[in-house]
Parts: C-alpha cells; sequence; structure tokens
C-alpha cells in the first residue's frame, strides 16, 4: 500500500497484524508491552484497518492517469479462508502446496488452543471481527518434490499419482515427512523424517503411496486438534492447491476423515479473497450471503472407506509419527 500510494498510506489491516507477534488481538490494536520489550517506537509501526475498505488510491502516474481504489487487505491464508467463502464457525478449508495450511473459522471470540494450534484474526469487516485457529504442516507437496528430486522415484511430479494408486494398498509402508521438523500440531523441531514398515516386498510404488497418505493423515490430525479445541465438529473440508488435482489424494483424504472433500472450482482462492474483501468494500459485491451463493465446488469426494481400515490406518500412523519424535534432540543423542 506504501509503494502503491507512493509512501503517502501507511498501513496494514488485522489479519497481517495479527501475524507479526506484536498485535493483541483481543485489543486489536498493538501491545504496548512488547513493544516496550523490544524498545519498539509505536510510531514506526503502520495503522492498522479493517480488511475491507478503501485505504487510499494508487497513484495516478502508474495507472494511466486514474487513481484506482485499494480495497481490500489480508495475510494469504485469511484471504483464502474468505474465497472459500468459510463464514460460519466451524468452517474449514486446506491449502495445499509445498507446505499444507488448515484454517477454521471460529467466529467472534479468539480460542486458545490447547492442542498446538494458532489463534488468529481472520479479517475484519466493518466493527465484526472473525477469528479463527491455524495449523501448518511443514512437508506435503514437498515430500513429493523428494521423492522426485531426491531419490528419482518419479520423473515428474503429476508421475505420483499413477505409482501410488498402482498398488492397492501402502503395503505396511508409513513416511513421516519430517524433514525440518513437525509443525501442528507437535510442534517438534528435533522430530525427523523416518520411514517404517519397510520389508522385501516393498517397492517404490509402496513409498509413493505412502508420501501421499501423509499429507492426508497430518491433515486429519490437525482438524483432530481443531475439533478437540473448539469442541465442533468439522463436516466438510473446502480444498484448493495445486495437490487437489491429484484424485487418489483426494479420495483419500475424504476417507481418512470420514468427511466430504469440496475442491473450489476456482483454483485461486487466496487472490479470489482479496478481490471479494475489494470488492465489498467499494459496493460491488452487497455482503457475505452474495459471495457464498457464488461459490462453486469441483469434483467433490464422499468417504467410502469402512470404519475399521480407517482407524487401523491412522493408529498405525501415529505409532510412526512417535518414532519420529525428538530424533534429533540432544537427550536421544546420548542414548
Amino acid at each position: 500500500v506504501w509503494q502503491f500510494t507512493n509512501g503517502t498510506v501507511h498501513i496494514t489491516d488485522v489479519s497481517n497484524a495479527s501475524r507479526t507477534m506484536l498485535f493483541n488481538i483481543h485489543t486489536l490494536d498493538w501491545d504496548d508491552e512488547l513493544l516496550a520489550m523490544l524498545a519498539l517506537p509505536r510510531t514506526m509501526l503502520p495503522d492498522v484497518r479493517s480488511s475491507s475498505e478503501i485505504y487510499g488510491y494508487a497513484s495516478g502516474e502508474n495507472f494511466a492517469g486514474q487513481g484506482i481504489p485499494i480495497a481490500g487487505i489480508a495475510g494469504d491464508q485469511q484471504a483464502s479462508l474468505f474465497g472459500q467463502a468459510c463464514f460460519e464457525p466451524g468452517m474449514a478449508k486446506n491449502t495445499y502446496g509445498t507446505g499444507s495450511f488448515v484454517l477454521m473459522n471460529t467466529g467472534a471470540e479468539p480460542i486458545a488452543s490447547d492442542h498446538g494450534l494458532l489463534s488468529t484474526v481472520a479479517w475484519k469487516i466493518g466493527d465484526e471481527v472473525t477469528y479463527a485457529l491455524e495449523g501448518s504442516i511443514f512437508s506435503t507437496g514437498a515430500t513429493v518434490q523428494w521423492l522426485r528430486d531426491g531419490l528419482g522415484v518419479i520423473r515428474a511430479t503429476a508421475d505420483v499419482e499413477a505409482l501410488a494408486a498402482s498398488v492397492p494398498d501402502n503395503g505396511g509402508v508409513y513416511i513421516v515427512p519430517a524433514f525440518v521438523g513437525l509443525g501442528a500440531p507437535h510442534w517438534d523441531m528435533h522430530a525427523r523424517g523416518t520411514i517404517v514398515g519397510l520389508t522385501r516386498g516393498s517397492t517404490k510404488a509402496h513409498i509413493a503411496r505412502a508420501a501421499l497418505e501423509a499429507t492426508a493423515y497430518q491433515t486429519k490430525d490437525v482438524l483432530t486438534a481443531m475439533e478437540s479445541d473448539t469442541s465442533q465438529e468439522i463436516t466438510t473440508l473446502r480444498v484448493d492447491g495445486g495437490a487437489t488435482v491429484n484424485t487418489f489424494l483426494m479420495q483419500f483424504q475424504s476417507d481418512i476423515l470420514n468427511i466430504p472433500i469440496e475442491p473450489s472450482e476456482s483454483h485461486e482462492t487466496t487472490a479470489l479473497g482479496s478481490a471479494y474483501l475489494a470488492g465489498l468494500a467499494v459496493g460491488f459485491w452487497k455482503d457475505t450471503d452474495e459471495i457464498s451463493n457464488l461459490w462453486r465446488a469441483g469434483s467433490k469426494r464422499i468417504p467410502t472407506m469402512d470404519a475399521k481400515t480407517r482407524q487401523s490406518l491412522h493408529a498405525t500412523w501415529s505409532r510412526a509419527v512417535n518414532r519420529s519424535l525428538s530424533w534429533a534432540s540432544s537427550e536421544h543423542a546420548k542414548e
């Protein structure tokens, strides 16, 4: 905004401010105690505004003489939540990239997590503030990249689906992709990647399948934490990102969660969410109800796995995760 307005407007919105570790998400203002601890003068920081209003105008000299209103600001994952039209408490989305980011709308009050999740401001429109819980998963798409670049199991990322689907199950093989530790809900910087359950019968197809399944298991762990924190059942997961084109993964995700998976028809939900926020500010859209009616699902996935299989698979995954925890800690190294 500062650049677009040629240094005339120095602002941010509540969703971005809430991620600086300097912002009080309860008072919706910079935290004086934290600023004092770090000797940061408040005058250095941008004014904090809502996520949908006209903040200023893009400099006319850069836009053919037209002053274009700047009217929507949101953090990328909050914008994706908005773009997925998750406007009601309990609605959740997952964005699959190199890592994955699961956000759940928690309504008008922040919920302090007891299960390793982040409480954040989702957006503010007018005087109404919406909060969310977020779980960050470090390695999902990056695991497939590792299969391609590190192991040479596949030549192209898209090859992983056919290879994984070429075997009827994972053959007892599980990959915990803790290459840089584990994020939510474990938050273990000392965890390290593991492959367990290998036998002489294990093939690269089993490893490829285990890599994709790991994405679904990690997502389940985060959603379980969200349900525990909110005492609210998540009944559908809206999804976006590159991995949503992988039909094997989307079906397995639905199966292991035992809920429908709804990919957005739009693959660019972050940009879409930002556009929605700006459109509301300038009156292009009337309200979030109108935006909800615009949301369209792509190829929806319905769970087909039986409960016994689902529970057994996830229980074994949890055992594998336990093997990876604290692997690189100094205490473990002494053993």
